[in-house]
């Protein structure tokens, strides 16, 4: 049972994975196009206005999507009572950002963000509608619909930004490749997606999710606020450009750690919840998803902070290169966050929300310390306050792990040590290529390369746990494809 469950849980980990990989890489190759076109104030009044738009979002889910995923016996009931009142509350929600889009303007004294603000709010109504599918999607492991939702909405809306961008449409080519995006991507899932709400709808089954939901929508809408914040208030204090600085230097991290990340915590948690009355088991898997997941994403973290000042050179331009020390910082800090997402799926997956909530309340609070004190040091001086903050959240979302599955934060430090070492040596050595004083592109082209002989070399020789695991997985599938 194990050995199939682990089957499932990687023919649909690649389908997530290769749909996030898909959709990020078309984003990303876009984002580039868009930045080398627009201004850096441009993107920083799309941050501004993200702010606001992310916390909304937060409400979509309420809580209920990942209620109706861990709930063992949801039915057409559930879904159909959930998919009524969120759309309900999607509309409500676009109806204050319709009307409080002046007073935000007026917050960041730029009235023209009014209209920008109402406009791109409607992904909210229209998310509403996914909502469900995607919760759908997930309790029946259908991952492949995701791929082609995804991968539809992306493309088109890839298209459009970059053709508005080449017209001189400015601030609203990113609108308008967000907005249809969403549109698309919700389309195609609707088209694809054979449940449709029924005329049901019981207050009582919605009572029962929001029981579960209600703690995970307060600790997503405090780990919402407290990750937006920093942008409010460089927005408000500094200028729309160090916030867009800011923002480009978290998003290269981002891509990588979004592809990995979401694609675990998509596959994961339905695969947990299943196994629930299953201590010893739900332990392996995310003992499992800790190493492997760091396993691959330090090589990369670290590559990219070592790698940073050419490629942003190479990919953005030189007017770009002030958000050089922020993508070092936030690559670090993205590092450490499989370990968060495994910790917190196994919470969620053993039915402990109570757990969720009190570590959302802990973690923020340290945060807003830690911010508080630096915000006025500096948009440099905040970013440095949420590395330490995350290190710190870390050890805290650890902690009940110990007591429900019996893996402590030091058996998870032991287990990623490896990793983050070889790591960190390959990071070492190709920085030396940067003294050679080389264009950049020839820079990159040496620095790839020997970064992957180093950490794949050292992996082999040192019979390194995770690069074996995932050696029997390549060779696996390869032995299948042969057959």
């Amino acid at each position: 049972m194990v050995g199939q469950n682990n089957g499932v849980v990687l023919k649909n980990f690649i389908w997530r994975f290769a749909e996030r990989c898909g959709a990020q890489l078309v984003t990303f190759i876009v984002s580039i196009v868009l930045a080398r076109i627009l201004a850096p104030e441009d993107y920083g009044q799309i941050a501004l206005i993200t702010v606001f738009t992310t916390i909304m979002q937060v409400f979509v889910d309420s809580g209920l999507g990942t209620a109706l995923i861990q709930k063992k016996d949801a039915d057409d009931l559930d879904f159909s009572s959930v998919f009524y009142f969120n759309f309900a509350v999607c509309l409500i929600l676009y109806a204050v950002m319709f009307v409080g889009a002046p007073f935000i303007a007026g917050f960041y004294n730029d009235m023209s963000l009014t209209s920008i603000i109402r406009v791109i709010s409607l992904t909210i109504v229209i998310s509403g509608v996914k909502g469900i599918q995607q919760s759908y999607v997930s309790r029946n492991m259908l991952f492949k619909r995701f791929f082609y939702a995804t991968l539809g909405g992306t493309i088109f809306s890839a298209f459009l930004g970059v053709a508005l961008a080449y017209a001189g449409f400015g601030v609203w080519a990113i609108v308008a490749q967000q907005l249809s995006n969403t549109t698309i991507d919700t389309l195609i899932l609707w088209l694809t997606v054979k449940w449709r709400p029924k005329k049901m709808f019981s207050w009582e089954r919605l009572k029962e999710l929001l029981s579960y939901g209600w703690k995970l929508l307060v600790s997503a809408l405090l780990d919402t606020v407290y990750n937006n914040i920093r942008s409010l208030i460089i927005g408000k204090l500094y200028s729309s450009a160090d916030l867009a600085y800011y923002d480009q230097g978290k998003k290269f991290p981002n891509v990588i750690v979004t592809n990995i990340n979401t694609s675990i915590d998509s596959v994961l948690l339905p695969t947990m919840s299943n196994a629930q009355d299953d201590r010893a088991h739900v332990k392996s898997m995310t003992r499992r998803s800790i190493k492997t997941s760091t396993y691959i994403m330090a090589p990369m973290m670290m590559g990219l902070t070592f790698c940073a000042d050419p490629i942003v050179r190479l990919v953005l331009t030189d007017k770009w290169l002030p958000c050089v020390p922020f993508l070092r910082i936030f690559c670090i800090t993205y590092m450490f966050y499989p370990i968060h997402t495994a910790n917190l799926n196994a919470i969620k997956a053993m039915g402990r929300s109570d757990y969720f909530l009190k570590l959302e309340i802990a973690k923020k609070i340290v945060g807003m310390i830690l911010l508080v004190s630096t915000m006025w040091f500096g948009v440099m001086a905040m970013a440095y306050s949420l590395l330490i903050s995350t290190l710190a959240s870390m050890i805290i979302n650890s902690w009940p792990n110990k007591e429900l599955l019996g893996y402590s934060f030091k058996e998870q430090m032991l287990d990623i040590f490896p990793g983050i070492l070889l790591a960190l040596l390959m990071g070492v050595v190709i920085s030396f290529v940067q003294l050679l004083g080389l264009f950049s592109v020839v820079t990159l082209l040496i620095q790839i390369p020997l970064g992957a002989a180093i950490y794949v070399g050292a992996s082999y020789a040192l019979k390194i746990e995770s690069f074996e695991y995932l050696l029997q997985i390549v060779k696996g599938f390869a032995v299948k494809r042969a057959k």
